[in-house]
C-alpha cells in the first residue's frame, strides 16, 4: 500500500485539486432535487413527494441529454489548452454555446409535450399525475438557463477553473430552499403553492446562475486570451459535429444509464405510490454520491485530455489509475454512511413511516452498488477525454438496456421481490458496466502507451 501511494501520490493531489470544487458544483445539480423532495416530503405530503418522483424521472433524462451534450466541450477544450492553442478555445465556447441553446429549447419542447401527453399513460395515480403535470413543466422551462450555466461551466473547467462554478452553484442552492419554502409553505403573505412552489423556485434559481456564470466568464481576466476568437462567425459546421460526437455520446451514455433508473421509477410506481414515494427517497441520496462521483468523472476527463493532448501517455495512465483510486475509496465511505445511517436518513425527506420502512431497506441496496456507480462514471470521463467514446457508450447500452432493466422487471415484477427486485436488477447493470469500461480503458492505454514506445527513435 506504502509502495501504490508514493507512486501515485503527485496524481492524487493534483487530481484532488481539480476534483473537489468540480465535486460541489456537480452536487449542486442533484441538490436542486434534493432540496425539491425534503420539502416536498415535509409541507406538502406524500402523494406530492410521489409526484415529484414520477416528474423527476422523465425531467432527468432531459437534464441528462442536456448536460451530456454539453460535456463534449471540456476535453476538447483541455486538449487545446495543453497544445496552447487559445483561439482554439474560443471559437469552442462560440460553438458549445450555439449548440447547447439549440439543444436546450428542443428539450423544453419534449418535456413539456411529456408533461400533458405521456404522464397519463404511465398507469399512475391519478392524484399522482395531477400534480406532476404543473411542476414537470416548471423544471422544462429551467432547462434552458441551467444548460446556459452548463456551457460556462465546462469551459471554465476544461481550463482547470473550477472553484467559481462550485460557489454559483451551492450560493444557488440556498436561494432555492429559502424561495422554495416561501412559495411551499406560503410564507409572508404568499399563498401556499404546493408542488408548483419548488417548481418556481427552481426555475429562478437556475436563471440567476447562468447570468452570474456568464458574467463571470466575460470579465474574468483569467480568460482574457481565449475571448477574442469569441464571435458569431467562429460557429461552424466543423466544430459543431466535432462537438455533437464527444458530447451526443456522452449524452447517450448518461442517458442509457439514469432511463433505465427512470423507468425502474415508473414500474415502482405500478406498485404503488408509498413504493414510489421511498423510490424517491433512496435514489435522491444515491444520485448525491453519484453527482459527486461524477464530478471525479470530470476530473479525470480534463487530466486525460491534458495528458492526451500533450502525448505524455505514461501520465496518463497514472492519473487514471490514481482517478479510479480515489473514487473506489470515496464510495467505499458513502457506502459505509448509507448501510450505518439507512433507518435516519429517509426522516430527511418524510415523516411517513410506510415509506421510510421501504426506503430503509432500498438504501442498503444503494450502499451496495456505490462502488460499481463510481468506478463506472469514472471510467466513462477517462475514456471521454482519451476520446473514446463510440465503445463506451455501447457498453452503458448493454448494461442497463440489455441486463439491469429486463431482469429489475423480471425480478421485481414477475418474480414477486417488488421494488427490492428492480433495484437488484439496477446493481446487476451497474456491475456489468463498471467491469466492461475497466477493461476497456485498460486495453485502450495500453495499446496508446505501446504504440507511442514503437514510435520513440532508436
Amino acid at each position: 500500500m506504502k509502495a501504490i501511494y508514493y507512486k501515485y501520490k503527485d496524481h492524487y493531489r493534483d487530481n484532488l485539486y481539480l476534483a473537489i470544487p468540480v465535486v460541489f458544483s456537480q452536487l449542486g445539480h442533484t441538490l436542486v432535487q434534493t432540496v425539491d423532495t425534503i420539502i416536498v416530503g415535509h409541507f406538502a405530503g406524500t402523494v406530492s413527494l410521489a409526484a415529484v418522483s414520477l416528474a423527476n424521472s422523465v425531467f432527468i433524462i432531459m437534464l441528462v441529454i442536456g448536460l451530456g451534450i454539453s460535456y463534449g466541450i471540456t476535453p476538447l477544450i483541455a486538449q487545446h489548452n495543453g497544445k496552447e492553442n487559445y483561439a482554439e478555445c474560443g471559437r469552442l465556447l462560440a460553438n458549445g454555446l450555439f449548440i447547447n441553446l439549440v439543444t436546450g429549447f428542443i428539450l423544453l419542447g419534449f418535456t413539456v409535450s411529456a408533461s400533458w401527453f405521456l404522464l397519463g399513460h404511465l398507469h399512475q395515480t391519478p392524484e399522482v399525475v395531477r400534480q406532476a403535470r404543473p411542476f414537470l413543466t416548471l423544471l422544462g422551462i429551467s432547462i434552458v438557463p441551467m444548460i446556459i450555466f452548463n456551457t460556462f461551466k465546462q469551459f471554465t473547467e476544461g481550463l482547470g477553473f473550477t472553484l467559481q462554478a462550485m460557489i454559483i452553484s451551492m450560493a444557488g442552492n440556498v436561494f432555492n430552499m429559502f424561495v422554495g419554502i416561501t412559495l411551499v409553505k406560503g410564507l409572508f403573505g404568499i399563498s401556499p403553492m404546493g408542488i408548483r412552489g419548488v417548481g418556481y423556485s427552481t426555475l429562478a434559481d437556475r436563471c440567476l446562475m447562468a447570468v452570474i456564470m456568464g458574467i463571470y466568464v466575460f470579465r474574468s481576466k483569467n480568460f482574457k486570451k481565449f475571448l477574442p476568437s469569441f464571435s458569431l462567425k467562429a460557429i461552424d459546421k466543423s466544430r459543431c459535429f466535432q462537438l455533437l460526437k464527444i458530447g451526443g455520446h456522452v449524452a447517450l451514455q448518461y442517458t442509457f444509464e439514469i432511463s433505465a433508473f427512470s423507468a425502474a421509477a415508473v414500474l415502482i410506481g405500478t406498485i404503488g405510490y408509498h413504493e414510489q414515494a421511498a423510490h424517491q427517497v433512496a435514489i435522491n441520496l444515491a444520485s448525491m454520491t453519484y453527482m459527486m462521483a461524477s464530478g471525479l468523472s470530470a476530473a479525470a476527463a480534463i487530466k486525460s485530455g491534458n495528458y492526451f493532448g500533450s502525448k505524455q501517455h505514461q501520465k496518463l495512465r497514472h492519473s487514471a489509475i490514481s482517478s479510479y483510486h480515489i473514487v473506489v475509496v470515496f464510495m467505499c465511505f458513502t457506502a459505509l454512511i448509507l448501510t450505518l445511517f439507512n433507518q435516519v436518513l429517509p426522516w430527511i425527506y418524510t415523516s411517513d413511516r410506510i415509506v421510510i420502512h421501504i426506503a430503509a431497506q432500498l438504501i442498503i441496496i444503494a450502499a451496495i452498488f456505490q462502488l460499481f456507480d463510481g468506478t463506472q462514471v469514472v471510467g466513462l470521463g477517462i475514456l471521454r477525454g482519451m476520446g473514446d467514446v463510440n465503445i463506451p457508450t455501447i457498453i452503458t447500452f448493454l448494461a442497463y438496456w440489455v441486463v439491469g432493466l429486463p431482469v429489475g422487471y423480471i425480478l421485481g415484477l414477475k418474480l414477486g421481490f417488488g421494488v427490492k427486485g428492480v433495484w437488484y436488477g439496477l446493481v446487476l447493470g451497474l456491475a456489468v458496466s463498471s467491469l466492461l469500461l475497466f477493461l476497456r480503458f485498460q486495453f485502450i492505454s495500453r495499446k496508446i502507451e505501446s504504440r507511442a514506445k514503437n514510435q520513440e527513435p532508436g
